[in-house]
């Protein structure tokens, strides 16, 4: 396996743990950092924020993956 697929899978692999932290935070907390007790609603939202978030991260994962298949099919 190449140098950029393992690299390509390690930050695949660090967004997801972050993603899964993150919602762990956001609906297991009681309170936010504002003092705001949280409801089900605003855990929502937090969650909806989180995900806004990771779209950018993911849009580079995903034009990361396209370049390293573009430069396989090229090698072989």
């Amino acid at each position: 396996m190449k140098r950029r697929w393992i690299s390509w899978c390690i930050a695949n692999i660090i967004w997801i743990i972050l993603f899964a932290v993150g919602t762990a935070v956001i609906w297991t907390r009681e309170v936010d950092g504002a003092g705001v007790t949280q409801t089900p609603e605003l855990k929502l939202l937090g969650f909806i924020v989180l995900l806004i978030a990771c779209i950018f991260p993911l849009i580079i994962q995903v034009i990361w993956l396209i370049i390293n298949l573009k430069v396989s099919k090229h090698v072989l």
